[in-house]
């Protein structure tokens, strides 16, 4: 059965390969030391000699952090991340944006974050956005990769324009927000900046927290190269901002290729979520009466999910039943269940 569904996956992974074919690859780069600084556990911070990649160490004493020295008014963000191998329940790994330490009760964020693995298992990760602090209004989804993220380096990139949202893993696009009016503060508008961490979330990532960190398998190593900081670095705390401060760069992101959902990127994206997403937030009718506003529902795809927003069948994909606890708010699981066991 596992020789089948690697067989399937790789199939899968082809098809994403030959139908794409656009790589990212005019997409300028930056060494560490011109756009980044540690953002917490310096000693579990190791720099290649190139100062173009690094590896975040977690050890019982502490995880390890870096975050981007400038904010952005809207950017293209990206890296090249390879997680860690073996035994890594109860870690997480988070490739995120956020201006959370500017703005305390109002932040915005755009996250994926890779869930702790038990050996063998497929490895999940979520994508989530906030705006304006609106912990309270997750917009979870959850998905399974198709291939192995320890065994080498793929590409996890966000796109954010004053126009759309989207979350890139090598050349697919996997998840797309369309800004609208009737979002109004959910969707983030306040400049952000670039963060990666590990970190033990023993308490939930893993079966709900069923499966905890085992640090005989100590230290826990995520490895990031090729980083991409594409934006207009601002100052948020600026009493006046110049409107057009920013419109060539906004203008220049939105004519670049990766804002841009070719009708064969969306098949893929399309082909992706029908085969690897188990849960999504705009099906999850016991926790949104009403789908919030930027919810495209499709008839045929609801089908598939119960009213928790979670597959059903959870044998098949993997399913899980709650949301996860916020990095920055921690969730009344009280409210959603108990994650599935496996």
């Amino acid at each position: 059965m596992d020789f089948i569904r690697m067989k399937i996956s790789l199939s899968v992974l082809l098809f994403f390969h030959v139908w794409l074919c656009r790589a990212f690859n005019d997409v300028s780069t930056i060494p560490f030391n011109k756009g980044f600084s540690h953002l917490f556990g310096d000693g579990n911070i190791l720099h290649a000699n190139d100062d173009n990649s690094l590896q975040l160490h977690l050890n019982q004493n502490t995880g390890s952090g870096f975050k981007s020295s400038d904010l952005y008014n809207h950017g293209f963000f990206s890296a090249k991340i390879k997680l860690p191998s073996d035994y890594t329940a109860g870690i997480v790994v988070a490739f995120y944006t956020t201006n959370q330490d500017v703005f305390k009760k109002t932040h915005d964020e755009l996250d994926f974050e890779f869930l702790g693995n038990i050996r063998g298992k497929a490895w999940r990760f979520q994508t989530n956005m906030y705006g304006n602090g609106s912990t309270h209004r997750g917009r979870e989804e959850r998905y399974t990769l198709w291939f192995d993220p320890s065994k080498e380096f793929h590409r996890y990139s966000i796109l954010w324009t004053n126009k759309n949202i989207i979350f890139y893993i090598d050349d697919v696009p996997i998840r797309e927000i369309v800004r609208n009016d009737a979002m109004g503060g959910d969707y983030p508008s306040k400049p952000m900046g670039l963060y990666a961490t590990i970190w033990d979330a023993s308490d939930w990532a893993t079966s709900g927290g069923k499966y905890k960190t085992n640090y005989k398998y100590a230290p826990f190593i995520a490895e990031f190269t090729d980083l991409v900081l594409n934006g207009c670095a601002m100052d948020p705390l600026e009493q006046v901002v110049n409107p057009s401060l920013c419109d060539e760069k906004d203008v220049e992101l939105q004519k670049a290729d990766f804002s841009r959902i070719t009708s064969r990127q969306r098949m893929a994206m399309k082909r992706f979520r029908a085969k690897y997403m188990y849960y999504s937030y705009c099906y999850d009718s016991l926790r949104y009466s009403v789908p919030p506003p930027e919810c495209e529902i499709d008839p045929v795809e609801q089908q598939s999910f119960k009213e928790t927003g979670r597959l059903k069948f959870i044998n098949k994909h993997h399913g899980h039943r709650h949301p996860k606890k916020s990095r920055s708010e921690v969730l009344d699981a009280r409210n959603y269940g108990n994650e599935d066991e496996e």
